[in-house]
């Protein structure tokens, strides 16, 4: 592959080669995790609103066929109590997917989506002021590192 991209290079020397990592680096790897603000029961379905969002933090939910892996849930009726995980946008289709649980779900648990580093940290959006997730280190001895936080300034700086 080098030798191919520096004879690439030599016949085109005006352009530059990017090589994107990809899943090579980041598979199965990183989480995202979000807190149960409010469970809903509407029309038979229950609802779980999210403090995180599938149209700001996770769009490859909605973007390609994908299912984010939730940390102890299964298919929607595999368990106990099945829910739909909403976002907090106000977009209608700011869903994550319907899954299901062991124990019902309650305000302030927490939910773990599974290998959400790969295309979430570059794909993420602030839509209509919404935060981007802080980004952290879990360190081998427990400590957890936030290396950096988001917030309004980070939104309103990219309207201009």
């Amino acid at each position: 592959m080098i030798r191919v991209l520096k004879a690439f290079r030599q016949r085109h020397p005006s352009l530059e080669v990017v090589l994107e990592p990809g899943s090579a680096i980041a598979w199965d790897a990183g989480i995202l995790s979000a807190t149960v603000l409010d469970v809903i029961a509407r029309d038979g379905t229950s609802i779980a609103l999210l403090n995180t969002s599938a149209t700001a933090h996770m769009p490859d939910l909605l973007e390609m066929p994908y299912r984010a892996a939730v940390r102890g849930a299964a298919l929607p009726g595999e368990k106990a109590f099945t829910y739909q995980l909403g976002g907090i946008t106000c977009l209608a289709g700011d869903v994550m997917g319907d899954y299901s649980f062991d124990q019902p779900l309650k305000i302030g648990d927490e939910l773990i989506f599974e290998d959400m580093i790969h295309y979430t940290m570059v794909k993420t959006t602030m839509f209509n002021g919404v935060n981007h997730p802080a980004i952290a280190i879990q360190h081998e001895d427990g400590r957890l590192e936030v290396v950096r936080r988001f917030d309004y300034h980070d939104y309103e700086s990219r309207l201009s």
